[in-house]
């Protein structure tokens, strides 16, 4: 879990699910609760998208490792085969 977030996202989590738990408790079934429902879950969203962008990065690092990689062997096989004449 920690590859995908780092400590203070788990902290923001935890602070955010107690915070609901809090107001759950505190204002009961009324109409707040439909309001600290909507800050839950955008607040799930943003951890989401994080999530996401982190994957993201990942796939984009991974994928130009790969054409630096086939870059580097094309220079390569270019300078072989350009053999300068003596």
């Amino acid at each position: 879990m920690t590859k995908y977030f780092d400590n203070w996202t788990i902290l923001i989590i935890i602070i955010t699910v107690i915070l609901f738990m809090v107001a759950l408790f505190a204002k009961g079934f009324t109409s707040q609760l439909l309001l600290e429902s909507g800050v839950l879950l955008v607040s799930i969203k943003i951890i989401m998208m994080s999530y996401k962008n982190i994957q993201n990065h990942e796939e984009l690092k991974k994928d130009l490792d790969e054409i630096k990689k086939l870059l580097k062997e094309n220079q390569v096989e270019l300078m072989n085969k350009t053999v300068l004449p003596q």
